[in-house]
């Protein structure tokens, strides 16, 4: 620094000796102390400092200039560089900014960064980071520090490269420090953009694929290799058509191939089979890869698998048409059951429109024949278990009362908070109507209008439990009519109906109040007479019960005599009795008055009627052999005669008598009715039962078993428990295998108890059936509180309903009843092919019988079910419509009229049928209901013709008979019948 002063003095010595400069004194002299003498010396002191001042000023603009132009060349670099760059200082300040990092902070310009704290620049672990750097700087530690640093942005921030790099500091400056950041997000995003097309692709649940022009395969995901059950790596390259099948693979080429073509999307719904047989459906969208020249060169795909979807919509749909279409009434209100939405049938059912209801309750159907208390039960258990089901009786807007079942459920949103109710509401009316007509056909004779067999063993089963109480006795009288089929057979079923009203009515005449008449059946009456002070008593109503059955009947312009035969028991007796056997003897009684002459009546003699059965009641032999098991077990399929699946088998027992042969049940289940010993040999029936059950299942077989189970049995204190144990004793057998069968008649006379038990039976899981179902006395009511899940139609009414229109009337009322009582039926007794085609043309389905199978030994049922096929005129039969079902009537009245006919013509009967074809039941039906269902306009219609061409072909036979020409009668006979077949085959083209 010295010497560059020296050498400036000298440059200013030597530019005052080339000038006449005047010298000035130095400043801080003494002007008064300075010597003459060195004035000149002084001055030329100051021309040199001067000379120095001018050649330093010159020096310091030329230095100031370059030093512009340096820093100008430094901005302009700095600016320039691809990098933002940051100067600051000690105290983390910005000194300054280039253009990149104010366009990374998305700041207007470097000056808006300029006085900023660095700090406030960048996140929190960045400033931490930052800090510490500069504070390792302000303590003498020289490096570069690099990091990655996240800055703030005014959208979020982003993450850069740092560089912090302390400058040098010249003429005693504080220290400054460059921070160079470098945004990497180009590069980071085209790293992550290759990392995420790389996850998408395995971890997406969409199908992702590519193939090229020649069908090879260039991209796919692990889903789309999952659902072809193989790896990615197995499918790169690969031919699709070695993918999928050719049916599936010519679609997917066919859709590629307009891709390429058009090089327009195209999006498909596709359905697919894997190869296990699973079926998707995928919404697939196709679209063309470009090369580099930008001609499509594959075609990639995205297929999203949109089965659920699909299953979804068909939900939706399904839920939608329901609401809509349902034939129950629907209603939906909120939680404070205003009325949301109601669909058709509600406003068919009501009357009232769905605009007349939204936002009003329910309760403007309230009929008023269901009081608080009935609506207060039913919210309460709405509230406590959310749904409720029942009858209500509401009113529809005309003013009708009606009868809807109903059921109400509660919708609970997450939280468990009632959100809405729905009702849905089948209106049961006409099933109430229908219902109260059956308890009428059920209780009361359709032809006299007095009390039917169930009615009066109803009214008998009351008398019986008051008499003792009242202590009177009663008397139960069965009449019987002498010579009344000759009326029918002489004058017709016509004036026979007519004769037997009239006798009804005046043997009603004649009972006192508080007596019952019932027709059971034919011409069989039966009359209960109470409050019977003594047997003579009783003998007055009966004689005069038999005077006037004996006095004559006028019908039109004829005169009819009968008598009739009357059989009487009385109640209480020296036994235990029940209804049932009150009327067997009374019925054993009637046929003693006939076999006595008939036209008079019989005292039923109980000392006689023991001495009767005595000589067959051997227990002791019953015993013996249950002890050295002489019984088996046989066992008959129940099937389904549409499907010919085996739905079940009645165990049916018989005893192997070891002389006698195999025994059937009627030689000796008699002689124990009402033993003990029944009981032992019922437990036996039932263990034996459950041990089939468990071989058929060690053998892969299930197949469930009936057994009868005796009323004795039944009411036994320790039924339940027995059973019970006998269950334990089978773990291997589950109890819904075993089903208990139980006679109507037995499980009637003491229905509490019965329900109970049956109840309590269920709860094990074992389920009931009623058998010989019809043939009782029980009472609808009761019907509807025993809790048996099946009925079995007695194999009387299925043997004769293909010729008695009274069998099939039962068969069709019975069904109704099932139905009514949501019950389970089966027929019994299906002997042939005819009586399953008639049985599935009313409507039922299961059935057992010989036409099936007979009964069988356990090790036969495999065997027989290996080659049992449905018969195939049972498979292309349908149930017949209601309106049709007179129709059935009308073919067993014709089948009934030929059965008649050939009796006649072969003396088994005095008189032929009606012959007159308009006058005979076919002819009247054909002339009424069945000339609109058949005839219509049309004459000469062949099943009119055919039934004129019977009775007149009958005429002819009849003449032969008369004229004795027994080998044309015998010749021409089977004419008949083939007229009768033809016809019938004509009618089944309308059923």
């Amino acid at each position: 620094m010295n010497k560059a002063l020296d050498d400036l003095r000298k440059k200013a010595e030597k530019a005052l000796a080339e000038s006449d400069g005047t010298s000035w004194p130095l400043d801080g002299e003494n002007d008064e102390s300075l010597d003459p003498s060195s004035g000149p010396r002084i001055l030329e002191e100051l021309r040199v400092y001067q000379a120095e001042l001018e050649i330093q000023n010159l020096q310091l603009r030329e230095s100031e200039f370059y030093a512009q132009h340096d820093r100008q060349r430094y901005l302009t670099l700095f600016d320039s560089m691809p990098v933002g760059a940051l100067v600051v200082d000690r105290s983390a300040v910005v000194q300054e900014a280039n253009i990149y990092v104010a366009s990374l902070f998305d700041f207007a310009g470097p000056q808006r960064l300029i006085k900023h704290s660095l700090f406030r620049l960048f996140n929190s672990e960045s400033s931490l980071w930052l800090a510490d750097q500069l504070n390792r700087f302000a303590h003498g530690h020289n490096h570069i520090a690099q990091n990655k640093l996240n800055l703030k942005k005014s959208f979020g921030s982003i993450s850069v490269d740092c560089s912090v790099v302390k400058l040098p500091a010249p003429y005693g400056l504080d220290d400054h420090y460059l921070i160079m950041l470098r945004d990497t997000r180009s590069e980071d995003q085209l790293n992550h953009y290759h990392q995420l097309v790389q996850t998408l692709l395995d971890n997406s649940d969409t199908l992702i694929y590519a193939f090229d022009r020649d069908e090879k395969c260039l991209l796919a995901n692990n889903k789309t290799a999952q659902l072809l059950n193989c790896r990615v790596d197995e499918m790169i390259g690969r031919n699709r058509a070695d993918l999928i099948n050719a049916v599936y693979a010519g679609r997917h080429q066919e859709h590629d191939r307009h891709v390429l073509s058009t090089g327009e999307n195209l999006i498909t719904e596709d359905r697919y089979e894997n190869n296990l047989g699973q079926h998707y459906t995928f919404l697939s969208h196709k679209f063309p890869l470009p090369d580099e020249h930008g001609q499509p060169f594959a075609v990639a795909c995205i297929s999203n698998d949109i089965t659920e979807r699909k299953q979804v919509e068909r939900a939706l749909r399904l839920a939608a048409n329901v609401f809509t279409h349902a034939r129950e009434g629907i209603v939906i209100t909120d939680r404070d059951a205003n009325i949301l939405d109601v669909n058709a049938t509600f406003t068919d059912i009501t009357g009232y429109s769905r605009e007349e209801v939204i936002g009003k309750k329910p309760s403007i159907l309230n009929s008023g024949k269901q009081d608080t208390s009935f609506y207060e039960a039913m919210w309460h258990e709405l509230h406590t278990n959310g749904h409720w089901y029942g009858e209500i009786w509401n009113r529809r807007k005309d003013g009708g009362v009606i009868v809807e079942m109903k059921a109400i459920t509660a919708v609970r949103d997450e939280h468990g908070d009632i959100q809405n109710y729905i009702a849905l509401s089948s209106d049961i009316t006409i099933i109430k109507e229908h219902q109260a007509q059956l308890e009428y056909i059920a209780h009361y004779d359709a032809l006299t209008g007095m009390p039917n067999r169930l009615l009066l063993g109803d009214r008998l089963r009351q008398a019986m439990s008051q008499a003792p109480r009242r202590g009177q006795r009663l008397a139960v009288a069965y009449l019987d009519l002498d010579g009344f089929k000759e009326v029918n057979d002489t004058h017709g079923h016509a004036v026979g109906d007519q004769l037997l009203v009239t006798l009804a009515k005046r043997m009603t005449q004649v009972l006192r109040d508080g007596d019952t008449l019932g027709r059971i059946g034919g011409d069989e009456f039966v009359a209960v007479l109470v409050d019977l002070p003594s047997v003579e008593t009783s003998v007055q109503i009966v004689t005069r019960l038999l005077e006037v059955a004996a006095q004559p009947f006028l019908i039109g312009d004829i005169v009819l005599n009968v008598s009739a035969s009357l059989g009487v028991t009385f109640y209480p007796q020296n036994e235990v009795v029940d209804a049932d056997q009150l009327l067997r003897q009374a019925d054993l009684a009637m046929y003693q008055a006939k076999q006595a002459g008939k036209n008079r009546y019989y005292i039923f003699d109980d000392e006689h009627h023991r001495n009767v059965r005595g000589h067959y009641e051997n227990l002791e032999n019953i015993r013996q052999a249950l002890a050295e098991r002489q019984f088996v077990l046989y066992y008959q399929p129940k099937v389904n005669m549409r499907t010919g699946d085996l739905i079940g088998v009645e165990a049916l027992i018989r005893w192997q008598h070891p002389l006698h042969g195999l025994l059937p049940p009627a030689a000796f289940l008699p002689v124990i009715e009402n033993h003990p010993l029944a009981i032992d040999l019922g437990e036996w029936v039932i263990d034996s039962a459950l041990t089939q059950i468990e071989t058929w299942r060690s053998n892969g077989l299930s197949i469930p078993i009936s057994v009868n189970v005796g009323a004795l049995q039944l009411q036994h204190p320790d039924f339940v428990s027995c059973l019970q144990a006998l269950l334990s004793r089978h773990p291997g057998v589950n109890p819904g295998e075993l089903e208990l069968e139980i006679l109507e008649t037995s499980a009637l006379e003491s229905y509490n108890k019965v329900s109970q038990v049956m109840a309590s039976c269920q709860a094990l899981g074992v389920s009931f059936a009623l058998d010989d179902f019809g043939t009782g006395y029980s009472a609808l009511t009761y019907l509807k509180q025993l809790p048996a899940d099946l009925l079995k139609i007695d194999q009387s009414f299925v043997r004769g309903m293909l010729d008695d229109p009274d069998d099939l009337a039962i068969l069709e009322g019975v069904l109704g009843l099932a139905t009514a009582f949501r019950r389970q039926i089966i027929a019994e007794g299906v002997e042939t092919i005819a009586h399953g085609e008639m049985l599935l043309r009313l409507g039922y389905e299961w059935a057992q019988g010989y036409a099936i199978a007979r009964p069988m030994p356990a090790q036969d049922l495999q065997g027989w079910f290996c080659t049992w096929n449905v018969p195939p005129s049972w498979k292309a039969i349908k149930p017949i419509s209601k309106e049709r079902l007179p129709m059935l009537s009308a073919v067993v009245e014709h089948r009934a009229w030929i059965s008649e006919m050939a009796d006649y013509l072969f003396g088994k009967s005095d008189t032929p049928p009606e012959m007159n074809a308009q006058q005979c039941r076919f002819g009247h039906w054909l002339d009424h209901s069945g000339r609109a269902l058949i005839l219509g306009e049309c004459t000469n219609h062949p099943v009119e013709v055919l039934h004129l061409e019977i009775h007149r072909l009958a005429a002819e036979l009849i003449a032969l008979k008369s004229d004795a020409h027994f080998d044309d009668l015998n010749s021409r006979i089977s004419e008949l019948h083939s007229l009768c077949d033809e016809l019938l085959e004509h009618l089944k083209e309308f059923y």
